[in-house]
């Protein structure tokens, strides 16, 4: 699917970035051409000492934010697959800065959706997130705003060769700002018991172990960026909040 295409990542340097380029580069070792798009230099640096340009000549890094149209036009340009990582995600900051969340999360996919029908890029592949179903909160409102902004551009493209497709997936446990490093940092910190607020035993999560997401997750993109419509990978297990703590322990030892 990707062999000899051109594919954009915004939000490449992020925890769901940095893993699919590995991916990208195992698994489709023809494709033409990866671009890296994220405004933060410093990630880009340390990716770059991971993939040095000599060995791996079809990586391409820009600095750019989603936020701005025409350095992502730019970097469009050529580009055959566009996976759209990029958002603010932490609840708490959405909460707090909501003005800030919505440039990103909801302007930035309207940004990606236009860039995209200026420039010939055939199929665009937004990530969500199980918080955009019946969301209870400003982050989970934006990314089911930005869902509905890419499944409507399919009305608007035209005579244009472009998809647009959105895959939700649920909580994937120890990436970047997630909950469980969050419980580790806190026992290893010596707090006796984790700062949950709520213990109703109603309250569950759902969640992906890392190697499970990224294992699926080229050949689930290949089966989306083929669809008109949400796709929602299948939830791995189902976490009641209260016995975390345990989670925690087999997490350290297995990291």
């Amino acid at each position: 699917m990707l062999n000899n295409k051109s594919v954009l990542i915004t939000g490449g340097t992020g925890s769901f970035g940095k893993k699919f380029v590995e991916t990208i580069l195992r698994d489709y070792p023809q494709v033409k051409k990866i671009i890296i798009y994220s405004r933060d230099e410093l990630k880009q640096f340390e990716l770059k000492q991971k993939y040095p340009g000599h060995k791996y000549p079809q990586l391409r890094f820009f600095i750019g934010d989603v936020r701005d149209l025409e350095r992502l036009t730019r970097a469009c340009e050529g580009v055959d697959v566009i996976i759209h990582a990029a958002a603010i995600k932490q609840v708490d900051t959405a909460e707090y800065n909501p003005e800030e969340c919505i440039k990103t999360n909801v302007h930035g996919a309207q940004n990606v959706i236009k860039a995209a029908l200026a420039t010939g890029v055939q199929h665009v592949v937004a990530l969500s997130t199980d918080k955009a179903c019946a969301p209870i909160n400003l982050y989970g409102a934006t990314k089911l705003t930005s869902d509905k902004l890419f499944t409507a551009a399919n009305n608007i493209s035209g005579s244009k060769n472009i998809r647009f497709s959105v895959v939700r997936y649920g909580n994937v446990m120890g990436s970047r700002g997630s909950v469980i490093p969050f419980f580790i940092n806190k026992r290893d910190n010596g707090a006796k018991e984790l700062p949950i607020t709520d213990l109703r035993m109603t309250v569950s999560t759902f969640h992906w172990k890392p190697v499970s997401l990224w294992s699926c997750m080229p050949s689930d993109i290949t089966w989306v960026v083929k669809s008109l419509f949400l796709r929602f990978l299948p939830i791995i297990s189902r976490t009641w909040l209260p016995p975390l703590h345990p989670i925690c322990r087999r997490w350290k030892w297995a990291s």
